[in-house]
């Protein structure tokens, strides 16, 4: 490849930039999807170039052109694949509104696509021919319209020629203030909210996030398992890709489930690999990877493992750097990282020339609200998440005042990156701030420059006038406790319940519901013994009294529909007595 490539003029969507690269490049590999058929199987890889993949959207948006009206909203229901990006880049081409989502097949998120097909009222349903009946059956069993579902994989492709990448639908490109998709955030207890994304929002984060990850897009190649309906996932995966020129390899979430060697194997076999995945993934692939595996791997290639969309642990990064160093994994690679839908995706990363920065901090200090530089063997270890590109970041007060560096608040930000506001809702505090603050609902500091993420506002437990982050009551539990599945628990806050005079208890009491180990029969004895083992464990590390430890089965907790545990379903389930042994209504 020569050393100067052509870029587009003036670009605007990411179909722009699709075309560019269609005619400048079109026989490069732009996308790959490997499927995993068996257990035993070493991966069946399918690929388009971008002549190939571009006709495929421009099939796409031809036929939504004879189904929807610009504007118009378009679900996407189908498999993880090449079908669902040239669905996306083809609703593009077409001006309709894509609406990323899953289909049925993903098991017990029903209620969250019925409400989500609800508020975007699509006016068709792209599925592929595998999944279009079960699609189908689906709407008409929650009792929804029943727009037309289009496999899009039985879609006529026109083949072009060298100069004539064919017409397309209509004769008026998107403005960039157009919304390009609605990102639904993953939220389980209330319903789903879409995040209008104009067409400039994701070419900005897109760039955004080649400027802090991709050191060379000429020999960059991204690799994910993400679901291409969650954030991260669609903006490495898709747009980064589309934008900068350079190819992406999909897996299935599924399949990296089922043996994350797979992932790890499709990472050392591309020059130049950049991947994400959440902090509970990570420990994932230690925990379920055969330690001789090391000796058959080579990720001496991965430049960037980009650790996001959860609190990232300092002892995850070390275990899966002394598990996987051996194979040649540079420890630079690991790429702590923040972001959130609202922004896109994208908002900071640390370094990408250094290993993951940490800050050992005073506890009583963070308890307090502050980031004091501690040396006591007790410190509480956070992980920079970097410095904004492209957008700027500020730590506030609650009365939206901002706060000194080294001072805990809310997280703000502001840039091209920020979207539009939610569907069908008037602007809030989330997104009306007059000067174009986003309010995140996360709390942090800045320290020298870089971004300390400490929490989310809302699972902040305040107990006797200090705050306690439930992530870092979660470490001190499962590592005192190995009988608990790893980052499949979820400490929260609940009510003290009333005083026997009668009197209000005061502030909130501990709860932790956490996921017991496979194949582990407890008796009650052990039970009493894990609780006095947290409860002492707790104490010592955070001064905190231990109100309630619920073991549960495994696969119990909730999670969110990109994996997460979420927080908020579980104190909820709690306290509606959803759990075998918890207390129901107080």
């Amino acid at each position: 490849m020569s050393s100067a490539r052509p870029t587009p003029q003036a670009p605007v969507t990411l179909t722009d930039h699709l075309r560019h690269w269609s005619r400048h490049q079109p026989l490069q590999r732009a996308l790959t999807h490997v499927g995993f058929p068996a257990p035993d199987s070493p991966g069946v890889h399918r690929t388009l170039g971008w002549r190939a993949l571009d006709a495929r959207a421009r099939a796409v948006a031809h036929h939504l052109a004879t189904v929807t009206s610009p504007g118009d909203r378009a679900a996407l229901v189908l498999p993880q694949g090449l079908d669902y990006v040239a669905a996306f880049l083809g609703c593009l081409y077409a001006r309709v509104i894509a609406v990323p989502l899953f289909g049925p097949q993903l098991r017990g998120h029903d209620g969250r696509l019925a409400a989500v097909l609800a508020d975007c009222e699509p006016a068709c349903l792209l599925a592929d021919t595998a999944t279009a009946d079960p699609v189908r059956d689906f709407v008409r069993g929650q009792g929804l319209p029943k727009p037309p579902v289009v496999a899009v994989d039985q879609l006529p492709v026109r083949r072009p020629g060298p100069d004539d990448p064919g017409p397309l639908p209509g004769d008026a490109s998107p403005g960039p203030d157009d919304i390009a998709y609605l990102q639904y955030t993953s939220g389980s207890t209330r319903t789903p909210a879409g995040v209008m994304i104009s067409h400039a929002n994701v070419v900005a984060n897109a760039h955004q996030a080649i400027e802090a990850f991709i050191a060379d897009p000429r020999t960059a190649t991204t690799v994910g398992w993400l679901p291409l309906f969650h954030d991260m996932g669609l903006v490495l995966s898709i747009a980064a890709p589309v934008v900068g020129g350079f190819p992406s390899v999909l897996m299935d979430p599924v399949a990296f489930l089922e043996d994350p060697s797979r992932w790890l194997r499709l990472l050392g076999g591309y020059d130049g690999t950049v991947s994400a995945a959440p902090n509970f993934a990570y420990d994932y692939c230690v925990a379920r990877t055969d330690p001789a595996l090391a000796e058959e791997l080579n990720l001496e290639r991965v430049r960037v493992l980009i650790n996001g969309s959860e609190p990232v642990r300092p002892g995850t990064v070390d275990r899966f750097q002394s598990a996987f160093g051996p194979a040649g994994l540079d420890p630079v690679a690991h790429c702590p990282a923040y972001g959130l839908a609202e922004a896109t995706v994208f908002v900071t990363a640390d370094r990408r020339t250094a290993p993951p920065t940490r800050l050992a901090c005073d506890p009583d200090a963070l308890a307090a609200g502050r980031i004091e530089e501690s040396q006591d063997p007790g410190a509480a270890v956070l992980v920079s998440c970097g410095a904004p590109v492209g957008q700027e970041v500020r730590i506030t007060g609650p009365d939206g005042s901002e706060r000194p560096e080294g001072h805990i608040g809310e997280i703000r930000l502001r840039g091209p990156n920020v979207g539009l506001g939610y569907w069908k809702r008037d602007a809030d505090d989330t997104f009306g701030d007059p000067e174009g603050w986003l309010r995140t609902g996360d709390l942090g500091a800045l320290h020298e420059g870089r971004l300390l993420v400490t929490g989310r506002l809302k699972d902040v437990l305040v107990v006797d006038g200090r705050n306690h982050y439930p992530q870092d009551i979660e470490e001190t539990v499962q590592t005192a406790l190995p009988l608990v599945r790893r980052d499949r628990l979820a400490a929260f806050g609940v009510s003290r319940p009333d005083d026997a005079d009668g009197t209000d208890g005061a502030g909130e009491e501990l709860v932790v519901v956490a996921e017991h180990r496979r194949g582990a029969h407890l008796t009650p004895g052990d039970r009493r013994d894990a609780e006095a083992t947290v409860r002492s464990a707790v104490s010592a590390r955070h001064g905190l009294r231990l109100g309630t430890l619920l073991l549960v089965p495994p696969g119990t907790v909730p999670r969110t529909s990109s994996g997460k545990v979420s927080r908020a379903a579980s104190r909820a389930r709690f306290l509606d007595g959803g759990f075998d042994g918890g207390p129901g209504p107080r």
